[in-house]
């Protein structure tokens, strides 16, 4: 969550059902884990016919046009005294605060430059999701008191502050966004390569429901963050 989950409650659960339903085509799923071979084995092999959110950036598969923008965003208390506007923020080094990072994400390169490696207490980027959530356990972490700040995605960082009742402010880091360093991504569906008509077709389905495709985005806490 909350992407998706096999109780179906995510929010690419809801945009596979609004796809379904307006192009009037059964919807089944195949679960695989986004890692190593995911491609390979679910659109190659044609078990699926649609990864409804991968980056634009992926090579393996046809993108559709981006149903949404997001990026990497700083996470803290909403009633906590610091409030850095970004990683090059003076108040983190300044303060020693203690900095809350998923290991190897993108942000990392840029507090590497930042010279605030000291500070970050590292979480595991690859886990089993189905047992373990280590944004989840950055947010408790962050309310229990034992970080100052973090850096999440942004998606799930909005969608875990609402589960703990907006107590978090969300600050996008579009303010680091550069070509160096990328902060925002652009989120598309993905197809088989070969396959123009059926993205097309997505493409179609993106456009007329926009409006519903960003409410449904909103609902579950994911910043969104215009393409200019």
């Amino acid at each position: 969550m909350p992407y998706s989950n096999r109780a179906q409650t995510g929010f690419e659960n809801k945009i596979a059902e609004l796809i379904a339903a307006d192009l009037g085509i059964p919807l089944s799923y195949y679960w695989f884990p986004q890692s190593m071979g995911f491609v390979r084995t679910t659109l190659s092999a044609r078990r699926c016919d649609l990864v409804v959110g991968i980056s634009a950036a992926n090579e393996l598969l046809l993108n559709t046009n981006p149903y949404y923008s997001s990026a990497f965003a700083l996470v803290y208390p909403a009633d906590a005294g610091h409030k850095p506007a970004s990683l090059s923020d003076p108040k983190l080094k300044d303060a020693k605060l203690r900095i809350g990072l998923i290991a190897g994400t993108p942000p990392t390169s840029l507090l590497l430059e930042n010279d605030l490696m000291e500070q970050v207490a590292s979480y595991h980027l690859v886990v089993d999701t189905r047992v373990d959530s280590p944004s989840e356990q950055i947010v408790k972490d962050l309310l229990a008191g034992k970080l100052d700040v973090a850096v999440l995605w942004g998606p799930i960082a909005g969608y875990l502050n609402k589960r703990h009742d907006s107590r978090l402010k969300v600050a996008p880091l579009v303010a680091d966004h550069s070509e160096k360093h990328r902060m925002i991504y652009r989120i598309t569906m993905g197809v088989r390569p070969n396959e123009i008509k059926w993205k097309r077709q997505l493409n179609r389905f993106i456009r007329k429901n926009r409006d519903k495709l960003d409410a449904l985005l909103r609902e579950y806490g994911v910043p969104l963050v215009a393409e200019r």
